[in-house]
This record gives C-alpha cells, sequence and structure tokens, in this order.
C-alpha cells in the first residue's frame, strides 16, 4: 500500500500501542509503523524521532513491550519518511562484554533506508578518546548530530511480470564490478548517472554487456557503508565498501535519485535483458572495528550477542576477518538478523544470488570453521535461500581458516555452494 503524502511532526505523536516482535526493524503496514529491535541485555529501550532531514530530535518514546528479547512498539500516526534512531540503557562494562551508553544515537540494524551521511567526531565514540582508561572510560556526549538516521520505508514498487533469468551455472559468465567504477567515466553514460544503480541499467551499458556474453553482473559491497576515519581525516574514502553498517539499505552514495526504488529499477531492467544480479555481501564483521572503535549500531545495541568476544577477555573480540570484530552467527538471533537480510535482497529487491566475503568467518563456530556449521545449515533449508546463486570465498584469518575445498557441495534444488576467489574488478570470468 502506497503510503499517504507527507509525514506527521514527530513532536505531535501522542498514540503509542504495544506493537509485535516481528517483523523486526521499522515496517509500514498501511495504517501504521511497528518497531521491533533485538536486544537481550538491554535495561531500557528510546526510540528517537527526528525531522524529515534528520537533523533534530523531536520526541523520545520509551519501548515499554519486551518479547522474547526484543523490544516493540507500533505508532498509529505514523508512515514512511519518518527519521528515527535508538538509545540503549544498560551497563557499561567492557570486561564483562557489555557497551551499553544511552548518550549514543543506533542506527537500526534492520533499518532499509538512511537519511544523512556519518561525520566522524569524537562523540561517536562510548568511550572518552584520549582517556587513560581508554575504552574503559564512559564518555556522555550525545552523538546525534554526528549520525545518519534510519527512515521509515515505503516498500511499494511495481515489479510487473519480473523474471529471473536462472541461467544455468555450466553457462554462466560473471562479471564483477563496482557501480561507482564501471559507470563513472562511461563516455556514453550521461554525467547526471555515472556511478550509479541506474549507469548500470542504461542502454549503453547493457549493450556493451551482452556484446561480451555476460550473463550475470556480481557487485561489490552496495550494502551502505562508512569511510574509516583515518582515510577521511587524510582525504580518502573508502572505494570498495567493505565496511558494512546496515545489512539492509543500499548504499545512497550510488543512487542517482536517493531512493531504494533505483536499484529495484536496476534490477528489473537487467533481469529483462536476461542478465542477473549478484551481490558481494560482508556478514563477517561491520565498520564497528575493536574495541577501539566507534558506537554505531550493534556494539550499543546489545554487544554481548551480536559479535564474538573472547571467552577469556570479553573487553576484546575475536578477530578473524582483520577489521577488528566477527559477527556471532552462533547466537540465535545475529544468525536470524542475516538471514533475514539475505531473505530481504530476494524477496524485497528481486536479486538472484550472493557472493560471500570470507565465508570461513560465517562457518566458524567455537572459534572452529564448520563447512556445515548453522549459518549453511539455515541456508540449506530455507525454501528462499537454497534456491538462487551462492558463492563461498573459502577463508579468513583465523586458524584452519582456508577451505577451498570443503565449500563445494550441492544442496536442494540445484543450489551450489561453490568455493571461488575474488576476481579482478572489471573483467569477465566464467563461473
Amino acid at each position: 500500500m502506497k503510503a499517504p503524502a507527507g509525514a506527521p511532526d514527530p513532536s505531535t505523536i501522542t498514540d503509542v500501542w504495544p506493537g509485535r516482535a516481528y517483523p523486526r526493524g521499522a515496517s509500514w503496514d498501511g495504517e501504521g509503523v511497528n518497531f521491533a529491535l533485538f536486544s537481550e541485555h538491554a535495561e531500557k529501550v528510546e526510540l528517537c524521532l527526528f525531522d524529515a532531514a534528520g537533523r533534530r530530535e523531536r520526541q523520545r518514546i520509551a519501548l515499554r513491550e519486551r518479547t522474547d528479547h526484543v523490544w516493540h512498539c507500533y505508532l498509529p500516526q505514523t508512515r514512511p519518511g519518518l527519521a528515527y534512531g535508538y538509545r540503549v540503557h544498560g551497563p557499561y562494562a567492557p570486561e564483562q562484554g557489555h557497551r551499553f551508553n544511552p548518550h549514543k544515537l543506533l542506527v537500526d540494524p534492520y533499518a532499509r533506508e538512511f537519511v544523512g551521511a556519518l561525520r566522524w567526531h569524537d562523540a561517536l565514540y562510548g568511550y572518552t578518546v584520549g582517556h587513560p582508561k581508554s575504552d574503559l572510560s564512559f564518555d556522555r556526549r550525545d552523538s546525534a548530530a554526528f549520525m545518519p538516521k534510519c527512515r521509515v520505508h515505503e516498500p511499494a514498487f511495481s515489479w510487473g511480470d519480473d523474471r529471473r533469468p536462472d541461467v544455468p551455472w555450466h553457462e554462466m559468465v560473471i562479471y564483477e564490478m563496482h557501480v561507482r567504477g564501471f559507470t563513472m567515466l562511461h563516455p556514453d553514460v550521461t554525467p547526471a548517472q555515472r556511478g550509479t544503480y541506474a549507469a548500470l541499467a542504461s542502454g549503453p551499458v547493457i549493450q556493451y554487456l551482452k556484446r561480451l556474453g555476460v550473463t550475470a553482473v556480481e557487485l561489490m559491497p552496495i550494502h551502505s557503508f562508512i569511510d574509516d576515519r583515518p582515510l577521511v581525516e587524510r582525504g580518502l574514502r573508502n572505494y570498495w565498501g567493505y565496511n558494512t553498517l546496515g545489512f539492509f539499505a543500499p548504499e545512497p552514495r550510488y543512487s542517482a535519485s536517493g531512493k531504494v526504488e533505483e536499484f529495484k529499477s536496476m534490477v528489473k531492467t537487467l533481469h529483462s535483458a536476461g542478465i542477473e544480479v549478484l551481490l558481494d555481501v560482508v556478514y563477517n564483521h561491520t565498520c564497528e572495528g575493536d574495541q577501539l572503535g566507534p558506537t554505531l549500531s550493534m556494539r550499543g545495541v546489545d554487544n554481548a550477542a551480536y559479535y564474538i568476544l573472547k571467552p577469556d577477555d570479553p573487553r576484546h573480540y575475536a578477530d578473524f576477518t582483520g577489521c577488528g570484530n566477527t559477527v556471532n552467527l552462533e547466537h540465535p538471533r545475529a544468525l536470524q538478523l542475516v538471514m533475514d537480510s539475505l531473505r530481504y535482497w530476494v524477496e524485497e529487491m528481486h536479486v538472484d544470488g550472493f557472493r560471500f566475503d570470507l565465508a570461513s568467518a560465517l562457518a566458524r563456530e567455537s572459534g572452529r570453521v564448520e563447512h556445515l556449521g548453522g549459518f549453511f545449515d539455515a541456508i540449506i533449508q530455507d525454501p528462499t535461500l537454497n534456491r538462487v546463486k551462492l558463492i563461498a570465498e573459502p577463508w579468513d584469518l583465523g586458524h584452519g581458516a582456508t577451505r577451498s575445498a570443503t565449500f563445494r557441495s550441492a544442496g536442494p534444488n540445484g543450489t551450489t555452494v561453490t568455493a571461488t576467489r575474488c576476481a579482478p574488478t572489471g573483467r569477465a570470468t566464467a563461473a
């Protein structure tokens, strides 16, 4: 259902209903929006509502309902376009694995869309940067002014008769590409579209891919990501995107229109040309880094649940990724987050498959790589995911991580989980 034009002033919202624990995130049902956030160890959760630009906090609503560690409410007066974030209260005890700090605005791990961009500032950290106690200190500055805000998403889109090309594995030719880099200097793409999802759906690009015989494009990370602070301070950017902030929201920098619909239109157009869309996805770690990283989302929502901590020293992270942290897929809610994200991209965004970055890290259980562990078991039995293309990068930085052979296995309905190394950017390769 299409949302009515305009959104109410967040400061005028008075009705707060109990809502439901599922689905997670902010979900518009045609009459209002349900908010649901998992936090096992939180003591209090506040939903923060902002003006449309995400600059000014207008209201805080305490989530008083909790079901199986999911905090939730329903706002009947709200609709798509509302900007929001969370503040989560609980113990700040890094030595016990807890890093709650309600002074830090957090983005919803299930956010479908963002408004605004992250601006680096010391207030983004849960501890006081430069303090003698390092991350054992506690910072009370409000980080909201420097954070992107989540935005309630309008899911309506006309897919028409869109169908998956469903190219057999043995006939596939995959072109791994960077959305921005592939079209940024393309002479036949209009300057306003270059570097965007819309550019990949343009006539000249599709004609070029068809002439090459390409049957699938594999997009380097398009999940929303941030630029690392050391890079920004040197006037640089994280070009490749392997620094994920949100597993559901397409990176807005690649959108000419600034709308999620642009990504959907790209997929629909490529499908009509017989070309599949695969995503290079980074679920093994997030942009929050190690114990000295910022508090932006999952660290502040429930650090001990979402990340793998060292058993004998929970202040520090088990870093199997080389990026400071590893997402804890042994926890059922963290596993659910990743599975919900994968299904969202298949069911709502119509993508045709995934290439898993550092797949060995996703398969770790009790520190060991288990190629038939919980994550891949969940995929194999899933009626949506076991029918799409799956490619695994078969290593991480931990002990026993290179598993080129063990990731090759056939699943039901023709699904294949196969090992590969990352092909050079902008180069067509046979599957």
